[in-house]
């Protein structure tokens, strides 16, 4: 029996996806998501913001790569996977991903639309022309090869047309 693993979080793109194919084929996009908590402190709002690593493969991660850019706002239902590998000198090393089962394209926010740069990032990577498709944009999606896209822009296997997906 597995153990539970399951993650859900909402933040914004840090970065364009990145799509890179395996030895046998397979698609994968990785892309970084920031995703911010709000508390107050001493009567004083505070924002509190974490960087995350997502993985996507297959045709939803060549979606991925087509759709969304730096800034755009997404929820990616997923499990986290621990990376473990030696360094150079011999150190155990690891790190923590996301790999996404579904991803959630999230409107634009205006100030993103408008300036592209004020975007937090965790690079200095430029920014690129906000291109992915906004909700209004839905119906001029096709979908693709088993994935559909909702109303909300949400891409989900099985899913039926029209259809909000409630996570």
């Amino acid at each position: 029996m597995n153990d539970l693993n399951s993650i859900l979080m909402e933040g914004n793109l840090t970065r364009d996806p990145v799509l890179s194919t395996t030895p046998t084929g397979t698609p994968v996009c990785n892309f970084s998501v920031g995703s911010h908590h709000l508390y107050k402190k001493d009567d004083e709002q505070r924002k509190d913001t974490s960087f995350f690593d997502v993985e996507v493969w297959a045709k939803m991660g060549e979606n991925c790569a087509e759709y969304l850019r730096k800034g755009r706002g997404v929820r990616v239902v997923g499990r986290l996977k621990q990376d473990r590998w030696k360094d150079g000198e011999g150190r155990p090393r690891s790190r923590v991903k996301i790999v996404a089962e579904h991803v959630e394209f999230r409107p634009m926010k205006k100030k993103a639309l408008e300036n592209p740069e004020d975007v937090e990032t965790d690079s200095d990577e430029s920014t690129e022309a906000l291109g992915a498709p906004s909700i209004g944009d839905a119906q001029t999606i096709p979908s693709v090869e088993g994935l559909r896209y909702h109303e909300d822009q949400t891409i989900s296997k099985n899913a039926r047309p029209g259809r909000i997906t409630v996570l």
